[in-house]
């Protein structure tokens, strides 16, 4: 099957000469109109830290796209879709449009891949609802497409006193009420406001955005370590050149996503946030999910496989570490590897890669290690000693 089925019904036939016309105006030359369209799409705007990279992340995937244009005869096609910050409008009337922005997401990738007709979709995420309407848009259109989390945030750090201290976006909560009990200084409090997101990349405990990313890569919809590499890392940019090669694989094989969105999938990120300790918020997103995958989630669902799930992670906000921590010691592969050594996710799953979960899963590196840990990665009972991810044998509940 050809990989440009879609956007060759426009390219390849005379009577959409018109359709054409405005097609060469955008740059494209002849040779371009007989290559796979893919559709990059970003939710990137300014005024949030989650989202203010993701445009070059975008940017960055076209460029690799059109090195590499010999090799993958494909061309790029960027556009761009909202988003809305969950820290920015929590507790105003502006987080009433929170869960609504998923669907307008969804709905608004699924309009101009269909009214452009392109052949596969690259989608780019960094806030809390962005990944599940990425996820529904992929699932609707079923056409072959990866997405690429924008990446978690760095640790901020305090600077008064002679101890400074790891925080994150969690600390401004409490510091504002250890301020009302007289606890702190306003001086403090904004020593923590101004220092607990120290640039790009989404809130960096296990919130919502975190989870969902993790959630998302253990279903194969996701390269290796997308959801546990820092927004900041250069592998971020790596991953992008990754996804246009990976888009590749996908559409010579035509692997589409609800190849990959079985029932086995959704169980894998059901457990993985149960093992975790991930946001409640997945439950409502991975049911939408699951009804635009025509994979029926029920919330009873969720309560069988946490029953038999091990809470293993010391993550915030229940735990101390961070996502960046995870990624400094194997990062979600590690996690997922080790639930699959003790047989508590599938395997055999299909993923963007071309390959099963095991089969990526196996050039991964094992969670049992102490090289280049973190210094404030305490020593614990998890495997290797690393604290973060405790063992089976003695998880955190």
């Amino acid at each position: 099957m050809p990989s440009n089925k879609y956007s060759s019904q426009l390219t390849q036939n005379k009577a959409y000469g018109t359709a054409q016309a405005m097609l060469y105006a955008t740059g494209l030359t002849e040779p371009d109109m007989a290559r796979a369209q893919v559709g990059i799409v970003s939710m990137w705007y300014d005024g949030n830290p989650c989202n203010m990279h993701l445009g070059r992340l975008a940017d960055y995937v076209q460029a690799s796209m059109r090195e590499s244009i010999d090799r993958n005869n494909l061309v790029g096609m960027r556009f761009n879709t909202i988003g809305v910050s969950d820290a920015i409008s929590m507790g105003t009337d502006g987080m009433s449009y929170s869960l609504p922005s998923r669907d307008l997401i969804a709905d608004s990738i699924e309009s101009v891949m269909s009214a452009h007709w392109y052949d596969s979709l690259i989608t780019i995420p960094g806030c809390d609802k962005n990944m599940p309407g990425c996820i529904i848009a992929m699932a609707r259109l079923n056409r072959p497409a990866i997405m690429i989390y924008g990446g978690t945030i760095g640790a901020g750090r305090t600077t008064l006193g002679p101890c400074t201290r790891t925080i994150d976006i969690e600390c401004t909560f409490e510091a504002y009420a250890q301020y009302v009990k007289g606890e702190i200084s306003d001086e403090e409090r904004q020593d923590v406001v101004r220092h607990a997101c120290p640039g790009e990349g989404a809130c960096g405990g296990l919130y919502t955005a975190n989870t969902m990313a993790v959630a998302i890569e253990a279903m194969g919809l996701s390269l290796p370590y997308s959801s546990s590499t820092p927004a900041a890392d250069p592998l971020k940019l790596a991953e992008c050149k990754q996804a246009v090669e990976a888009i590749r694989v996908l559409l010579e094989k035509d692997i589409k996503p609800k190849d990959i969105m079985t029932r086995k999938a959704f169980e894998n990120a059901i457990t993985v946030t149960n093992a975790l300790g991930g946001s409640t918020n997945s439950v409502l997103h991975l049911i939408a999910m699951g009804h635009a995958a025509d994979v029926p989630i029920k919330l009873e669902d969720f309560q069988e496989i946490s029953r038999r799930t091990p809470y293993i992670a010391d993550l915030r906000p229940s735990g101390k570490y961070l996502m960046a921590d995870l990624h400094s010691i194997g990062g979600t592969p590690a996690v997922l590897k080790y639930l699959l050594a003790h047989g508590l996710i599938h395997g055999d799953i299909m993923t963007v890669t071309g390959k099963t979960l095991a089969e990526n899963l196996a050039e991964c590196r094992d969670l049992g290690f102490t090289e280049g840990m973190p210094s404030n990665v305490r020593k614990g009972p998890g495997p290797g000693d690393q604290g973060l991810i405790h063992s089976i044998e003695h998880p955190l509940k």
